[in-house]
């Protein structure tokens, strides 16, 4: 019975210093998508085009563009674009928004946050890795209104590698 015991603890004591390891790193692609995230929402916070306090905003964020050369989910970019703008200080609210939700009747404190990826130029080749420039587009609008807002274009490079 106490060899039973002490496999017991042994075990147990295994299985705590299991959990409070070290957590495993975030993909390589997670990282890249958080950090271009995080500068997109740190632009669009900077100086914020609405006239009422952050936290009573509701952005509606639109499923992004992305060109498929750049070989990211639009899903993924989303989920880490809204984890960046929730991150803030003084955060928004954000929802995820689709065309068949629609345009008309949203209340005032509604925005519609678009974005567009692209590749900026050619594939960039260095010794130990290659890089693919990009621009981000983000752009803010009131829901049924053609008339953006606000804009911002943010230029970088992708480790291909990540990708």
């Amino acid at each position: 019975m106490t060899l039973l015991r002490a496999a017991a603890v042994v075990m147990l004591c295994l299985l705590l210093a299991a959990c409070a390891g070290a957590p495993e790193r975030p993909a390589t692609l997670r990282q890249a998508l958080f950090g271009l995230s995080e500068r997109a929402s740190a632009r669009l916070l900077e100086q914020p085009v609405w006239q009422r306090p952050t936290a009573d905003i509701v952005l509606l964020l639109a499923e992004p563009e992305i060109e498929a050369r750049l070989h990211i989910d639009g899903q993924r970019f989303s989920e880490s674009f809204t984890r960046s703008l929730l991150a803030q200080p003084d955060s928004p609210q954000v929802l995820n928004w689709t065309p068949e939700m629609g345009e008309t009747g949203m209340l005032d404190n509604q925005w519609l946050l678009e974005s567009q990826l692209v590749a900026d130029g050619p594939l960039l080749r260095l010794t130990d890795r290659e890089l693919l420039p990009y621009q981000l587009t983000v752009t803010l609008r009131r829901p049924g209104e053609p008339l953006v807002q606000w804009e911002a274009h943010l230029q970088g490079a992708l480790d291909v590698t990540a990708l």
